[in-house]
């Protein structure tokens, strides 16, 4: 199923024997340990939805927050991200990144398309005020660190939050990195063909504030 696929009802609504069928079929898979009724792994929300808490009670999986994305850097959700993520909004760097719609009126779209204000914006919202997360970088699997010359995603970040060391490895300035994405877009490393054994996303993600670990 394609990242932009729907997970409609038919018009007919669900019967009760379908509803009862898939209730013992969750029930079943979160026992095996297919499903996890909380996130498998912390999501990359849009503008506004870092509040996780108060997002989840607020959101109500109607996607259009990904439908008015001009980036189209919003994707719902899938079943691997836990029963309680499923279908709700997070960022898709591989397909875009968040520019915070600075060239829109009124700020990011995302939030102002959503019907319930599950988006939490402050006043002004501009890249300056809204952190996404922050990216991290896998020294095993960047290309610049196998002395290849790669520094894409220096030359992509918008925000001056990247750096070349003298060896010209990249680095990421922590207080000026906002999560935008742009750097995690623009990386070459799953296509170069020169990826390290075993590497299974791109070298440089962007994640949660609450996953990046100091000291």
């Amino acid at each position: 199923m394609s990242p932009e696929a729907r997970w409609d009802v038919p018009a007919g609504g669900m019967s009760r024997r379908t509803f009862a069928i898939g209730a013992v079929g969750a029930a079943a898979m979160v026992g095996l340990g297919a499903v996890k009724v909380a996130g498998a792994d912390p999501i990359v929300r849009p503008p506004g939805a870092q509040d996780e808490d108060a997002f989840i009670a607020s959101c109500i999986h109607c996607e259009r927050c990904r439908e008015v994305c001009p980036q189209h850097a919003v994707k719902p959700a899938r079943l691997e991200s836990g029963l309680l993520n499923l279908r709700t909004p997070q960022m898709d760097f591989r397909s875009g990144w968040c520019d915070f719609c600075e060239n829109e009126d009124g700020g990011p779209l995302c939030a102002a398309a959503c019907p319930t204000n599950a988006f939490r914006l402050p006043a002004g919202a501009a890249s300056e005020n809204v952190r996404l997360g922050i990216a991290l970088i896998n020294r095993d699997w960047c290309l610049a660190f196998q002395a290849m010359g790669c520094h894409e995603c220096v030359d992509a970040c918008p925000y001056e939050a990247m750096g070349l060391h003298d060896d010209g490895t990249p680095y990421v300035v922590e207080d000026a990195c906002n999560g935008c994405g742009a750097c995690e877009h623009a990386c070459i490393s799953l296509s170069s063909g020169s990826l390290a054994t075993g590497a299974t996303d791109r070298a440089i993600v962007v994640v949660p504030e609450s996953e990046v670990h100091h000291g």
